[in-house]
């Protein structure tokens, strides 16, 4: 018996990888693809303590299954509350907006976050992130030096490194079998809309646009956006540039993608509009065929289980045709 997963379309660049705003989608149709009805069924038991590397090299141990867990970036925090950790979670960062029941957690900062505060929530455990360290990493030895556990997780650029997370995430919680599911499920989606998008007969040109001001900065090779793009059969005009880069507006033109794709709809007003009417851009092809889409920033752009609603969003907005049932 098989169940079917669907897709509700969730409500740039430190900070827009950080905050993520949601924007509409283009296309709201539920996508309907298989998943399997079962969790694996060998799945290692939780074992502590556990000894794990962070994204540090340096070896942390976890004594005992945590009660109380910090979480200092919206990604691992999506990543601990589906992997039903939610009733552990004592503090989150003030840039998690999502599941809805961040709102109700105390919030311990952003980059720069309160080190007294976390220390006074008494976590078991505190997971923090590599795009922490610089800025962050004098309060995270700050948070280490009074006793408690901190995991820094490594940043992750793709799916496979995502799915790495997710499963050393649940081995730092005691919630492997969990991940291990997850990782299973997100494996199949991703699969099926690689498999749907074998159907599209002519690729399409994207241009991906992250940010705005003061410059344009869309995303390069080595970002999820760019695999993303890999995987449904499109183009990235900016695939021959690595990480998240700023573009020239004259480039975008010359490039003359034949979808404009923004992340930014969630803060600006009128993101798509404010796009046709840049100047020279009226003769993008993109432009001239409204085919220019916003697309919810936090599902293509946090390293967690989201990203393949993310994958399949994008889907809808670049090939309607192939995704619109």
């Amino acid at each position: 018996m098989k169940k079917f997963w669907k897709f509700g379309m969730s409500a740039g660049l430190a900070a827009v990888l950080l905050a993520g705003c949601g924007g509409e989608d283009a296309a709201n149709e539920e996508q309907q693809i298989e998943t399997p009805a079962e969790p694996p069924t060998e799945v290692a038991e939780a074992e502590f303590p556990v000894t794990l590397v962070d994204a540090t090299g340096e070896e942390v141990v976890i004594e005992e299954e945590p009660q109380a867990i910090v979480s200092m970036i919206p990604s691992n925090t999506e990543i601990a509350y589906e992997l039903g950790l939610g009733e552990k979670i004592v503090g989150v960062s003030d840039f998690d907006n999502y599941p809805e029941e961040t709102a109700e957690v105390e919030k311990i900062g952003g980059q720069e976050f309160n080190v007294e505060k976390i220390i006074s929530l008494e976590p078991d455990l505190v997971l923090a992130h590599e795009s922490g360290l610089g800025m962050g990493t004098e309060g995270l030895e700050q948070l280490t030096d009074a006793g408690l556990t901190v995991f820094i997780v490594d940043n992750a650029e793709s799916f496979d490194e995502v799915y790495d997370t997710i499963t050393v995430i649940g081995q730092a919680t005691g919630a492997t079998e969990e991940a291990d599911a997850i990782v299973q499920q997100m494996e199949v989606q991703v699969d099926e809309i690689s498999e749907q998008a074998s159907n599209v007969e002519e690729t399409k040109s994207v241009f991906v646009e992250v940010g705005s001001d003061p410059e344009i900065y869309t995303t390069g090779s080595g970002t999820f956006m760019d695999e993303m793009l890999q995987i449904i059969n499109a183009e990235n005009v900016a695939g021959d540039q690595e990480g998240w880069v700023s573009m020239d507006p004259e480039a975008i033109v010359a490039a003359d993608p034949e979808v404009i794709v923004t992340t930014e709809g969630g803060y600006i007003e009128n993101a798509e509009e404010a796009i046709k009417t840049r100047s020279g851009f009226g003769e993008v092809t993109a432009v001239e065929e409204d085919a220019v889409y916003s697309i919810d920033s936090d599902s293509v752009t946090r390293s967690g289980p989201r990203l393949t609603e993310g994958l399949l969003e994008l889907a809808r907005a670049v090939y309607p045709e192939v995704f619109s049932e």
